[in-house]
């Protein structure tokens, strides 16, 4: 069996949408970022697993395009994933399945989103018009095409936030687990509000600087408020139920452009990275929910009693606890349904007592609301992180790393300090 180790990678600075980054498009934010992480290893990367979210008609597979134009060893394939906010974390079990065979033994995975520049489509039927009409071979062809339109095809689509099943965007899906779970306003603002005065602290001491590269003149994530507090936060109004919602832009996690990467490696693999600090990927799991009937970000609530049960481990095994905040009130709800023994019983079908999670072990370096969500950056910044905080810990100590995704998905990693 391949034993698996993960090395913190590096990112850009996450930066607010139409701003700093925003000149650069998802394969022009990849590049620095690829050329960064592969200067960082004796032979560099020999495979890559890269995506992002937002689709782009100009390319297919992103992975390659952004290798090619970095300019590196084009012998290296680069695979493209995606797995909405999950995509870099799936990167890096995508690598999984693959590094081991062969001379392969070390993958470099993340991926990238470009939120200020994502490309606008035409409906089907427009797009089929204009493609019958641009293939007809005579006049009279081309007026058919032409005929065949109406005023009410001539529209465009516009990427958005929402899932494609239900209609409902993330924001209206997480107002309705609020509800469900009895998760109140003051709470979801107090999550926010420490996340932020983590995510500053961690960057006045230095965590995050052999974490992230400058790009354009960034040289820090923009998100992290030290000014904000309780009060101002519970000044917000609602975002997303206007008028009994509790979910607000300072308890959400923000539209961000941002790109992100962490290293994969087998044991064969170690000794290109020299002495660098790094952790051992012990194990992992994907789960699902039925998004009509489940909370639509409860997946990973299904995912964690799974892969501790499988290893006989309960919460207060978990030395740190990386948990991806799409919003405050969505970490809440998985606390809420993780410590439910018949949440677990009934839903997960996981029959045992696993604790209490201690809130103090969680994101001790701020988490999404506070650092910012490329979605298809977010899985590899938050297990790089996790894997340097994780490194200075007591060999032995675990960490549970969890991201929720779009489509009622989770993914969440089982890492060890070695």
């Amino acid at each position: 069996m391949t034993d698996y180790y993960l090395y913190p990678g590096v990112r850009t600075p996450f930066a607010k949408v139409d701003g700093p980054l925003s000149k650069r498009g998802a394969i022009e934010l990849g590049v620095p970022v690829v050329q960064a992480m592969q200067s960082q290893v004796q032979g560099g990367a020999d495979l890559v697993v890269w995506g992002t979210v937002a689709p782009n008609l100009t390319y297919s597979n992103l992975a390659r395009e952004t290798w090619i134009d970095a300019k590196l060893d084009q012998t290296v394939p680069a695979i493209n994933t995606v797995t909405a906010c999950s995509t870099s974390m799936t990167a890096v079990f995508d690598a999984a399945g693959v590094i081991g065979r062969g001379d392969t033994h070390v993958a470099l995975c993340g991926g990238v989103e470009s939120m200020s520049r994502v490309q606008i489509g035409l409906s089907q039927s427009l797009s089929d018009g204009l493609r019958r009409l641009t293939q007809g071979k005579s006049t009279a062809d081309k007026i058919d095409a032409l005929r065949d339109l109406s005023i009410g095809d001539i529209k465009l689509f516009i990427p958005a936030v929402k899932n494609r099943a239900t209609g409902k965007s993330m924001g209206e899906h997480c107002e309705l687990m609020a509800k469900e779970w009895r998760i109140a306003r003051e709470d979801q603002d107090r999550l926010a509000l420490e996340s932020h005065q983590k995510a500053v602290a961690g960057w006045e001491s230095g965590f995050f600087d052999d974490l992230t590269i400058e790009v354009d003149g960034q040289a820090k994530d923009q998100f992290p408020r030290a000014g904000t507090s309780l009060e101002k936060l519970a000044k917000l109004g609602p975002a997303f139920d206007r008028e009994s919602g509790t979910l607000t832009a300072g308890n959400s996690s923000p539209l961000t452009d941002g790109a992100a990467a962490v290293w994969l490696s087998t044991d064969a693999g170690r000794a290109r990275f020299g002495d660098r600090a790094h952790v051992r990927l012990v194990d992992w799991e994907v789960a699902a929910v039925d998004v009509f009937e489940e909370g639509l970000l409860m997946a990973p609530a299904y995912a964690i009693p799974k892969l501790l049960a499988r290893h006989d481990l309960g919460y207060d095994d978990i030395g740190l606890w990386e948990i991806h905040e799409a919003f405050s009130a969505q970490v809440l709800c998985h606390f809420a349904a993780l410590e439910s023994a018949e949440y677990r019983r009934d839903k997960v079908g996981v029959d045992r007592d696993f604790g209490t999670i201690d809130r103090g072990r969680v994101n001790p370096n701020g988490g999404s609301v506070a650092l910012g969500h490329p979605f298809g950056a977010t899985g590899a910044r938050i297990m790089s992180q996790a894997a340097k905080e994780l490194s200075a810990m007591p060999t032995g100590t675990r960490a549970i790393v969890s991201v929720c995704a779009d489509g009622g998905l989770g993914t969440v990693a089982l890492l060890e300090a070695v």
